[in-house]
Formats: C-alpha cells, sequence, structure tokens
C-alpha cells in the first residue's frame, strides 16, 4: 500500500507521513533519555536520529518486518507530538504490532490514546489485519494505560525477558483482534 497521501483525522490530531520539516521535532523527543528508558537502547544523537528519520519517511507494509512510521500532528498549532508505527508481524497471518513514541512535552493530554485509536481502526478496517499486538516495558505504566484505555488485554508477561545496560527488564504484550474491534466500535 502507499502511504504518501495517508492523513488519518482526529478531533485534535493529524496522523500523516513525515516530512522534511518535522526532523527537529523528531529528533528533540527521540535525543531525550526519559523517552528511551522504555526502549532498550541509548537516545539516538543527531546523526542516528538523522538515519531512523530517512526510514521513517518512507513507510511500507510490504514483507514481514516493514514499517510505516506516521507523524502525529497537533491541529491547533501543527506541533509534531509523536509518532505512532505499524509494523508488519505476519502477512499470512495479518498480525501487526503496533506502538508509538510521543515527546513528554505532550504527556498527559490523552494524544497517545487518541492517535492509536485512529491507528487502529485503520489497521482494522482499512488494511484488514486480523490481530494488533502491542510490546511494552511492564514498568511503563502510561503506556499500560494507553493500550488498556484502547481495550486490548494483556496476553502475556515476560519475565526478564531482555536487558540494557546491564538491567533486566519485563515485557508485557497486548492484544487485541479485528472482530473484537468491529463489535466495540460498530454499536453492536
Amino acid at each position: 500500500m502507499d502511504f504518501s497521501d495517508l492523513r488519518l483525522s482526529t478531533e485534535r490530531l493529524e496522523i500523516r507521513r513525515f516530512v522534511p520539516g518535522d526532523f527537529a521535532a523528531f529528533l528533540a523527543y527521540h535525543s531525550q533519555p526519559e523517552v528511551y528508558r522504555y526502549l532498550y537502547a541509548d537516545p539516538l544523537d543527531e546523526a542516528e536520529a538523522a538515519e531512523k528519520f530517512q526510514k521513517a519517511s518512507v513507510p511500507r507494509l510490504r514483507k514481514d518486518g516493514d514499517t510505516a512510521v506516521f507523524a502525529v500532528e497537533r491541529r491547533e498549532d501543527g506541533a509534531v507530538a509523536g509518532e505512532v508505527v505499524l509494523k508488519l508481524a505476519s502477512a499470512i497471518a495479518r498480525q501487526v504490532e503496533v506502538g508509538y513514541i510521543f515527546n513528554p512535552a505532550f504527556a498527559g493530554k490523552g494524544y497517545a490514546t487518541e492517535a492509536m485509536s485512529a491507528v487502529l481502526e485503520f489497521a482494522f478496517s482499512r488494511l484488514n489485519f486480523h490481530r494488533a499486538f502491542a510490546r511494552l516495558d511492564a514498568a511503563n505504566a502510561g503506556s499500560v494505560g494507553v493500550v488498556e484505555r484502547l481495550g486490548m488485554r494483556r496476553e502475556a508477561h515476560l519475565i526478564q525477558n531482555d536487558q540494557f545496560n546491564g538491567i533486566w527488564g519485563d515485557e508485557f504484550i497486548y492484544a487485541l483482534l479485528r472482530d473484537e474491534w468491529m463489535a466495540r466500535h460498530s454499536g453492536v
């Protein structure tokens, strides 16, 4: 699917492809330790962010492992608050991993939940995925709140399954089926 003209609109947000003018906002949150503490990686320097931004600017979902990353822009002022991600986990099983990264300056306003609701609707209704899942650090209470508000169910708690800087971390896996989403959002 070609995502070059993709625009998903919510009450307060526009979800769209990244454009060159978004790099400063992208760098602003990708360089923050607070953002990366739950991603098992070091924050990005400018060169690393530029490389990641280039890849994010070409979203695609053709083969397993492909990712489509989209900017989340606040409609009131055009500020890029963060990003949402779709990663093709299995084309045959029609499964997609979903994710999001937001600038802490925009935290606590419900933007992640609002953006992910639009992304799930897009994934299930327009892309016809069967199952969407999210993987997140068990200590990330904010992220747990987002997926639970979206109606995703916790399917797994992986104990000490990853390590960063010598510290073990647990991971939760949350998921939702297309039928469950459609039943909740069609008035059935």
